[in-house]
C-alpha cells in the first residue's frame, strides 16, 4: 500500500475539543493535513483552531455539535459537503465512559454513552466509507479502548461499546483490504486526560499507569503508516491485554473486578 499523503488530506476528528482528539488533530495539522475539528465545546475548538492554523499554515474547520443525535454521521456529511468540504480521512475519537455499579448507573447517561460511542462512530464509519475509499489514499481510525479486550466490572457498558468498536473496526479492516482504504481501530490503556472526570471516579484506570496522549497518538499513526498496517493496534498496557489471552475467563472476570474495586 502507498504512503500516505497527509498533505493532501481532508481529516474529520471527532470528540476534538480535548485530550486524544485534540492530539490527533496537532499530529496531523504537524503532518500537513487540514481538519475538521467536531465537538460540542465550540470555544476550545475555536481556540485549537487558532492554534493549528498559525503553528502549521493548515486549513482547519471548526463544527460545534453534538454527535449523540440521531443520523450525526449523515447529517456531518451533508453540512460539510455544502461547504465544499470534502473529507479524504477520519478518526472517530468522540466517546464517554462512566465507572459505577450497573444497578447505580443513570438509564439516561447509559443511554447518551451508547449513542455516542456506538451509534454516532457507526453512522459517521458508514457516511463516509465510500468517500474514503474513492480518495485513493484515505485513512479510517476509530478509538477503542484496552478494555474492549476483556469485561470491566463497574465499566461494564463503557467496555462493551469498546469491544463492539474493536470488533466492529477489525471486520471492516478485512472487507476493505485491498480497496486503498487504511482502517486502524486504536486501543490505548490508561491516559492523562479528562476521561476519568466525565467517568466520575479517578480509579477508573484499574490502577496502570497513564500514558501522554502524544504517546498515543504518534504509536497509532507510526501504525497507520506501515506498509502493511494491522487491523488494530495497542498503545499503552499491553500486558493486560495478555493476561485476558492467557487467563481462564473466569480469573480474569474476577481480576477485573478486584482492580476495579480496590
Amino acid at each position: 500500500m502507498t504512503t500516505i499523503e497527509y498533505q493532501r488530506q481532508t481529516t474529520i476528528v471527532t470528540g476534538a475539543s480535548s485530550g486524544l482528539g485534540a492530539e490527533f488533530a496537532r499530529q496531523l495539522a504537524r503532518r500537513g493535513a487540514n481538519v475538521v475539528l467536531v465537538a460540542r465545546r465550540a470555544d476550545r475548538l475555536e481556540s485549537l483552531a487558532d492554534e493549528l492554523t498559525r503553528a502549521y499554515g493548515v486549513t482547519v474547520t471548526v463544527v460545534a455539535r453534538d454527535l449523540g443525535l440521531p443520523d450525526a454521521g449523515r447529517t456531518l456529511r451533508a453540512e460539510l459537503e455544502s461547504q465544499g468540504i470534502y473529507a479524504t480521512s477520519l478518526v472517530n475519537n468522540a466517546g464517554f465512559g462512566t465507572h459505577n455499579a450497573f444497578t447505580q448507573e443513570d438509564p439516561e447517561r447509559l443511554q447518551s454513552m451508547l449513542a455516542l460511542n456506538v451509534s454516532a462512530l457507526v453512522d459517521l464509519s458508514r457516511a463516509y466509507v465510500d468517500p474514503l475509499t474513492a480518495a485513493g489514499n484515505g485513512f479510517l481510525i476509530n478509538v477503542a479502548s484496552l478494555l474492549g479486550f476483556q469485561p470491566t466490572p463497574y465499566m461494564g457498558v463503557y467496555g462493551a461499546t469498546k469491544a463492539f468498536i474493536l470488533s466492529f473496526t477489525e471486520s471492516l479492516w478485512e472487507e476493505t483490504r485491498g480497496t486503498g482504504l487504511r482502517v486502524l481501530a486504536v486501543c490505548p490503556g490508561a491516559m492523562q486526560t479528562e476521561f476519568f472526570d466525565t467517568a466520575g471516579s479517578q480509579t477508573a484506570d484499574y490502577g496502570a499507569k497513564r500514558a501522554t496522549p502524544e504517546a498515543v497518538v504518534k504509536t497509532a499513526l507510526e501504525t497507520l503508516d506501515r506498509r502493511s498496517a494491522p487491523p488494530s493496534v495497542i498503545t499503552n498496557g499491553r500486558p493486560l491485554a495478555l493476561a485476558s489471552r492467557l487467563l481462564p475467563r473466569r480469573q480474569v472476570v474476577q481480576l477485573m473486578g478486584w482492580l476495579a474495586r480496590r
